[in-house]
């Protein structure tokens, strides 16, 4: 893909080691950097093993046992198995109806589905359980961003951010969110909290969102600081997904498309990055279709306009 020819020189460097001719350099197709795509975890396997040979036993009290389906749901979702995830969560609820972390993995499945309203009430039972819930605020103000109700996703998401200000990713949710209804404002502010940025690594991510540095060094950081797969994995899912955002805000839909593929195809399944990127290619789509019927129908319409003018 020509998307990746940019990427040529940090690629053949760090990742072959040999280089190649500049002359033909710019002509030539390059693989991005990629992990070894994580595999199932077998100590999760075994526990869900366990667990499911544990929840046959009749004589477990109710608390317990929903304490088990959500351990088993928390598994699955590691694993990727979101809809079995799901089922073990609705079980565990049913069982024991007060339980805030599981309303928030229960919001975060109806999210990724497209089913906002339930989604919207998953995390508000979170919340209203545990108002001091964070990880529910900042998904229910995500919920909010997918459904279209800025102004309430804004508000939700300055909340998080100003629980904890030296965060680079709530600063970067916060300016994916309030773009959208203030592209000038929503970058300046994010160029002020990066000037006032810490040692975390995360800040990259908001450089190469606000243009500070290339994609080569954004990848040279990452190819240089890790050398363990997992976490490889881990950086490069992220890097995709806030890349990709950075290419789909321009307009640029192909390397968004390309690029959030490759967030996914990492397998880091926890990760916030890996879920929503299907989101985003769903809306991508979506935008795309609009844009082709709306063509269609302008041709249309302009050939009846020629026909008749041929009359």
């Amino acid at each position: 893909m020509k998307l990746f020819r940019i990427l040529g020189l940090s690629l053949v460097v760090a990742v072959t080691g040999c280089a190649t001719n500049s002359s033909t350099q710019d002509e030539q197709w390059l693989n991005p950097p990629m992990a070894v795509p994580l595999q199932a975890n077998v100590q999760y396997e075994v526990q869900v093993a366990r667990l499911t040979q544990l929840l046959q036993r009749s004589d477990l009290e109710n608390d317990v046992r929903a304490k088990m389906h959500f351990e088993r749901g928390s598994y699955y979702n590691s694993l990727g198995l979101r809809d079995l995830a799901q089922l073990d969560f609705n079980q565990s609820l049913q069982l024991n109806p007060a339980q805030p972390v599981v309303f928030n993995q229960v919001g975060q499945y109806f999210t990724q589905i497209g089913d906002f309203d339930s989604a919207y009430e998953a995390f508000d039972s979170s919340l209203e359980l545990d108002p001091s819930n964070s990880y529910a605020l900042r998904n229910r103000s995500i919920a909010l961003y997918y459904g279209d109700r800025i102004p309430l996703a804004i508000e939700g998401m300055t909340r998080y951010y100003q629980e904890n200000p030296s965060d680079p990713y709530r600063a970067l949710w916060l300016y994916i969110i309030s773009r959208e209804a203030g592209p000038l404002d929503a970058a300046i502010a994010l160029e002020k909290r990066y000037q006032a940025r810490n040692n975390d690594w995360g800040w990259i991510l908001v450089a190469l969102m606000l243009d500070k540095v290339s994609e080569e060094q954004a990848f040279k950081a990452i190819l240089a600081s890790s050398r363990d797969n997992t976490v490889l994995a881990e950086r490069l899912t992220e890097v995709y997904f806030y890349l990709a955002k950075r290419h789909q805000v321009d307009g640029n839909y192909p390397a968004a498309v390309s690029l959030y593929k490759l967030a996914i195809a990492q397998n880091v399944y926890d990760y916030a990055e890996h879920k929503y990127a299907f989101l985003e290619l769903t809306k991508i789509f979506e935008i795309v279709r609009a844009q082709q019927v709306e063509q269609a129908k302008q041709e249309a319409k302009q050939a009846e306009t020629n026909k008749a003018e041929a009359q």
